[in-house]
């Protein structure tokens, strides 16, 4: 590895090396070796930067997290109209195959960090709210077009969406569904909770 010209391209770099190791080795596999070996410095090196593998895995978990909402919020601003807004966000959030598989399964692999780290936990409600909040305000949106009847909260809505998001992610990291699978179920449940039937499968 070229070394870096500061520390924030070399943080940037270290996140790169972690993020990569942790889709090819999983997080409870990773080590600060294994990170080191990949960023191509020792594992002191990588300590001068980051107290400890936790705190690197925080790190990578809020690019990916920020990265991942940046591309949900440009899908959604390209779209015209309540209807094909909706469903650019469900699109969006569907972890098809290649980057946005991959990105999906780092983020999963990252999640348990929540439970150890404070700063990680408070990330991840952020990035649930985050999401929630996009789904809100396209339902609204609808609402206030009437293009929307809607079931319930705008809110209490968007999370269920973010909810079923993620239980249908890990159905297809485990190989118990298909993107294609998990596009359709959204839709379905677009349908349901808008009253519209633009949103049924395969429409």
């Amino acid at each position: 590895m070229a070394r870096p010209r500061n520390q924030a391209e070399r943080r940037a770099q270290l996140i790169d090396a972690t993020a990569r190791t942790v889709v090819e080795l999983g997080a409870t596999a990773t080590k600060l070796r294994d990170v080191a070996r990949a960023a191509g410095v020792t594992p002191a090196s990588v300590l001068y930067y980051y107290s400890d593998i936790q705190e690197l895995f925080a790190a990578v978990f809020e690019r990916s997290a920020a990265t991942y909402f940046v591309s949900r919020e440009e899908a959604i601003a390209a779209a015209d109209g309540p209807v094909s807004r909706l469903r650019a966000c469900i699109r969006s959030g569907v972890p098809w195959p290649g980057e946005g598989e991959e990105s999906t399964r780092l983020l999963f692999e990252l999640f348990p960090v929540a439970l150890r780290n404070e700063g990680a936990a408070d990330r991840q409600r952020a990035f649930a709210n985050q999401q929630t909040e996009l789904y809100r305000q396209v339902l609204e949106l609808g609402q206030k077009s009437g293009d929307f009847t809607l079931a319930g909260d705008p809110w209490a809505l968007g999370r269920s969406f973010v909810a079923l998001e993620d239980g249908y992610a890990m159905d297809l990291l485990v190989g118990s569904a298909t993107a294609q699978d998990i596009e359709d179920r959204l839709l379905d449940h677009a349908r349901i909770v808008t009253g519209n039937p633009a949103f049924g499968c395969g429409d």
